[in-house]
C-alpha cells in the first residue's frame, strides 16, 4: 500500500484580499475535504484600508484562517512593515509567516523550500529583497550531501528567468519577467514543483528534466506554476490544488517517472555551436570509394557522372588516386550495399557519392522512401562525417520535394536485426495530420509496448549518446523534433510502420507490414520511373 499523499493548496498574490481567498477555500473543502495546508506565494498583504481592516479579523481571533496557510514576506516596500519578523513567525490563529528563507519539512517529510521577495540590486539589501548570500545559506546545506535529489516544492516571490524556454509560451514580457538568481536556485534544488507569483498571470509550464538524456541516471522530472492575483477580474487562475507524496517515501521508480509531454531544462541551455560541433569530428576521415557500383540511373549522364577525385561512376574503379580507407564490411550477403550482386537496383532513385535513394520495398505509400548509405554500415551511429553530411542533403532534398506535394516528412531507423542501415523517410498529407499529432501516435503506441520514447535536443546527434552496436530505435519529425528508444530484449519489427499505418497518422492499418504490399517487378520499376522523374528538380546530385 502507497504512502499518504499530502492534499495541498497554493494561491498568487492575496493582495489583502483575505475573506475572498479564505472563503473560497472553505467553499472547495466542502465540495473535496480538508486540505492539510495552504501555501501562498506573492504579496500576501495588501495597501488599502480594506485589506487592514479585514486582516485585523483574522489577527484578533474574529476569523480563523479555515486550513493550515503559509505565506512569504514582502515582496515589494509597501508591505514591509506587516512583516515584524525577518525570521518568520505566526501572524494569526492557523497563518505562518515562513521567513525571509528556508527549508520548511512537515511531519509527513514534505520538504519544502522557499524565498521571499525580490532579487536585491543593491547592497544593503531593502527588507523585501533577498541576497546571493540567502541563497547560498539556503542551497548549501542541501546540496552537499551526496544523498540530495530535489526538493518537493520551491515557493519564490519571482519568476525564474528564462522558465519558458523549451516550453509553452507565458503572457508576460519575457524580455523583463524573473530573475536570474531564482532560475539557478530552482536548477540546484530541482523542485517537483516550483511556485511564483508577482505577474498577475498564471502559468503552468510543460514539466521538464533534471537529467541529461542517455547520459544521467533519470531523475524526477520538475513543474512551474504561477499563479495569478487572488479574486482579479480577469477570473485567471489564482488557486491551485494538487496531491503529493513526499518523495522521501515514494518508490524510486515511480519518483522518475517522465511524462509524455515532458522538455529539456530550461536552465541549462548550451551554446548553439557547442551543441552542433561535436558529432561531425570524423568528418575528415576519407571514405571507400563509392566507384564500387557499374551502372548509371540516366543516359542523360553521359556514362556516368564525374566524382569529387576525378574517377566516374560507371567507370573503370581501379583508377584512384590512392588507397582508401576501408570501413567494415558485410559478414554475409547484403540486400543494400550498392555494389552487392543482391541489391536490387530497380528501385534506386538517386545516387550521390556516398548514399543512395531507393523506393522501399513494400512501401507504406507509393513515394515511402530510403535513404542508404552506399557502403556497409549498419546504423546511423557509425557513419563518419561525410557519409552523415550527404545524408542530410537528402534530409532536406527531400523535406522540400514533400513540402512542394503538400506532405510532410517522418524519418524513422531501427537498428535492430538489420544488417544494414535503412533511414525510412514516409510522406504524411499536411491536412491528415500534425506534427504534433504524429509525435503523440509514436508516444501512444510506445507506452502501449512499455516501451518509453524519449526526447532528445534537436542539435544532439545520436553518435553524441549512442555507442556503436547498440541496438536502438529512432524517429526524426519535420519538426525537428527527435525521439529515442534504446531496445532493451524484444522490440516490434513493424513498430515505426505500424504507427504511421495507424488510424492516427495514415489510416491505412492493412499496409503495416511490407511483406503484405509487395508489388510485381513491372509495378515496381514502373513506381521508381515515376517517383525519380518527379523528384529530379530537388536531386541535389544532379547539379553540376
Amino acid at each position: 500500500m502507497g504512502e499518504q499523499p499530502v492534499r495541498v493548496l497554493v494561491c498568487g498574490d492575496v493582495e489583502g484580499r483575505f475573506n475572498a481567498l479564505f472563503n473560497r477555500v472553505q467553499t472547495i473543502q466542502k465540495k473535496t475535504g480538508q486540505f492539510d495546508l495552504l501555501l501562498c506565494v506573492g504579496e500576501f498583504f495588501g495597501t488599502t484600508p480594506e485589506s487592514k481592516v479585514e486582516w485585523q479579523q483574522y489577527k484578533t481571533g474574529a476569523k480563523k484562517a479555515p486550513v493550515h496557510t503559509y505565506v512569504l514576506g514582502a515582496a515589494s516596500p509597501d508591505t514591509e512593515k506587516s512583516f515584524e519578523n525577518a525570521d518568520g513567525c505566526e501572524l494569526a490563529e492557523n497563518v505562518t509567516y515562513l521567513g525571509r528563507r528556508g527549508v520548511f519539512t512537515g511531519v509527513s517529510g514534505l520538504q519544502i523550500a522557499y524565498v521571499s521577495g525580490q532579487e536585491a540590486r543593491q547592497e544593503p539589501a531593502a527588507a523585501h529583497c533577498f541576497t546571493w548570500k540567502d541563497l547560498s545559506a539556503l542551497t548549501t546545506p542541501l546540496t552537499c550531501s551526496s544523498k540530495f535529489s530535489g526538493v518537493d516544492i520551491l515557493l519564490t516571490s519571482q519568476w525564474p528567468r528564462g522558465v519558458w524556454h523549451f516550453g509553452n509560451p507565458p503572457e508576460v514580457n519575457t524580455k523583463t519577467c524573473g530573475s536570474s538568481s531564482v532560475a539557478n536556485l530552482a536548477d540546484q534544488l530541482k523542485p517537483r514543483y516550483h511556485f511564483a507569483a508577482l505577474e498577475g498571470v498564471h502559468y503552468e509550464r510543460l514539466p521538464y528534466r533534471n537529467h541529461l538524456v542517455l547520459q544521467e541516471n533519470a531523475q524526477h522530472v520538475s513543474r512551474f506554476i504561477a499563479l495569478a492575483t487572488v479574486n482579479n477580474p480577469a477570473k485567471k487562475k489564482y488557486l491551485y490544488a494538487f496531491n503529493i507524496v513526499p518523495m522521501k517515501t515514494m518508490d524510486p521508480t515511480e519518483l522518475v517517472k517522465q511524462p509524455q509531454d515532458v522538455t529539456e531544462n530550461p536552465y541549462r541551455r548550451k551554446d548553439k555551436a557547442d551543441a552542433q560541433k561535436t558529432w561531425t569530428s570524423g568528418a575528415a576521415e576519407e571514405e571507400e570509394p563509392t566507384t564500387q557500383f557499374f551502372f548509371d540511373l540516366s543516359s542523360k549522364r553521359g556514362g556516368g557522372r564525374k566524382r569529387p577525385d576525378g574517377a566516374r561512376q560507371g567507370g573503370d574503379p581501379h583508377h584512384q588516386s590512392k588507397q582508401p580507407r576501408r570501413h567494415p564490411q558485410p559478414t554475409g550477403p547484403c540486400w543494400f550495399c550498392l555494389a552487392s550482386p543482391q541489391v536490387e537496383k530497380h528501385l534506386v532513385i538517386s545516387i550521390g557519392s556516398n548514399c543512395y535513394l531507393a523506393v522501399a520495398k513494400g512501401g507504406l505509400t507509393s513515394q515511402h522512401v530510403l535513404i542508404l548509405p552506399i557502403g556497409h554500415y549498419q546504423s546511423v551511429v557509425e557513419l563518419s562525417g561525410p557519409v552523415l553530411e550527404e545524408m542530410d542533403k537528402y534530409k532536406a532534398a527531400l523535406n522540400k520535394f514533400y513540402r512542394s506535394k503538400g506532405q510532410r516528412c517522418v524519418l524513422f531507423e531501427r537498428n535492430y536485426r538489420s544488417q544494414h542501415l535503412q533511414l525510412q523517410v514516409v510522406p504524411v498529407p499536411l491536412d491528415r495530420c500534425s506534427t504534433e499529432d504524429i509525435k503523440e501516435a509514436f508516444m501512444v503506441q510506445a507506452q502501449e509496448q512499455h516501451m518509453e520514447l524519449m526526447e532528445i535536443p534537436q542539435h544532439t546527434h545520436l553518435k553524441q549518446i549512442v555507442p556503436p552496436g547498440t541496438p536502438y530505435f529512432y524517429v526524426e519529425l519535420d519538426s525537428g523534433e527527435k525521439l529515442f528508444y534504446r531496445i532493451q530484449k524484444h522490440f516490434p519489427l513493424q513498430f515505426g510502420r505500424e504507427v504511421l499505418a495507424s488510424e492516427a497518422v495514415l489510416n491505412i492499418p492493412t499496409r503495416a507490414d511490407w511483406k503484405e504490399c509487395k508489388q510485381s517487378r513491372e509495378e515496381e520499376e514502373e513506381c521508381c520511373k515515376l517517383l525519380r522523374d518527379d523528384f529530379q528538380p530537388f536531386d541535389f546530385t544532379w547539379d553540376d
